[in-house]
């Protein structure tokens, strides 16, 4: 079959992979769509923390099901979402309901090869029923489910006010499920176009330019008050420090992306908000299946959402090129068939 694998940083590759069998407790899957992330960008980059090349990447795919094991409720043919988080089930981790951050946790496209190839076989566990959603909806579920949990995490309730610093796939996906859990969303970057699209879509109330006027920007929106509820989504150092100082005393902060290097911030500022501070890793089947409900329900725009489309074989000049030209670049799918 074929597989776009990145060989080493700067290289994909179209490459012939043997065809794959359906291991034990697995479902071999026919991929249709697979959805191109940040995470694809840093490992065509060399940035990525977690990953050794060559590496098949994609990890946000939907497709259909070929051959389930006996007693499988799913059924050939039928359409898939898949979780590409594969954890192990024992550790102290998968033992407390968070198998997102197993101890051994097996990320497809990251630390195993993942779905930017024809077929796949993959653990039953992390196999979802689309139920009414198309393959290019299921193939989305994914980076929203990221957005989904990380609003879990931070409890935010009715009314409260939340800031979604990164307006890229992952802050969109927070901004819409902070927004349908009731907060009242702000979201902010560096990037106007990037701002307008959120706001004139309805993902959130209002922006703010991430320039050198920031912080007199947030204490204008927030009457010097800080927000409830801030996410960083945006993976760079710089934005996750400053994120500190828009947090509001008793806020919470949820750090959504990741960066390789240590941050730092001030105790001071850190202990006189009694803030509390959240990693939001992966995700799990709950926000999965909240995604899948809010498709369903069409509280999603994917129509808006999904911008660019490629093949496999185009994916291996597509991918590099959108490294660099992001313009009115959201989300690309690869289509498969």
């Amino acid at each position: 079959m074929q597989a776009v694998v990145c060989r080493q940083p700067g290289e994909m590759a179209i490459e012939e992979r043997p065809e794959p069998k359906r291991g034990e407790g697995e479902v071999l899957v026919g991929v249709q769509r697979i959805g191109i992330c940040g995470t694809d960008f840093h490992i065509y980059e060399g940035k990525h923390p977690y990953l050794q090349y060559p590496r098949i990447v994609g990890h946000e795919f939907s497709g259909s099901v070929i051959e389930a094991p006996e007693g499988s409720a799913l059924k050939p043919g039928e359409t898939v979402v898949i979780n590409p988080y594969v954890a192990c089930g024992k550790c102290i981790a998968c033992r407390n309901g968070k198998p997102n951050c197993c101890m051994q946790i097996g990320v497809l496209g990251v630390h195993r090869d993942g779905a930017m190839c024809e077929r796949i076989s993959v653990p039953e566990r992390n196999v979802y029923p689309a139920g009414r959603l198309t393959v290019d909806q299921g193939a989305a579920c994914e980076f929203l489910a990221i957005g989904a949990h990380a609003v879990a995490r931070s409890e935010i309730i009715e009314g409260k006010r939340a800031l979604v610093i990164g307006a890229g796939p992952i802050g969109l996906g927070v901004a819409l499920f902070a927004k349908l859990a009731g907060g009242d969303i702000t979201i902010m970057d560096r990037d106007t176009e990037r701002l307008n699209f959120a706001v004139e879509n309805g993902i959130a109330a209002r922006a703010i330019a991430a320039d050198d006027k920031v912080v007199e920007a947030v204490a204008a929106a927030t009457s010097s008050e800080g927000y409830d509820v801030v996410f960083d989504a945006t993976g760079n150092k710089a934005s996750m420090e400053g994120a500190f100082r828009h947090v509001a005393h008793g806020g919470t902060l949820v750090l959504v992306s990741i960066v390789t290097e240590n941050i730092t911030f001030s105790d001071p500022e850190f202990h006189k908000r009694e803030m509390t501070v959240k990693g939001s890793r992966n995700a799990t089947r709950a926000d999965f299946e909240r995604v899948i409900t809010a498709i369903e329900s069409g509280h999603v725009p994917l129509d808006k959402l999904i911008s660019h489309r490629t093949s496999l074989s185009g994916a291996i000049t597509d991918l590099p090129r959108w490294v660099r030209e992001k313009r009115g670049l959201v989300k690309a799918l690869v289509e498969i068939g």
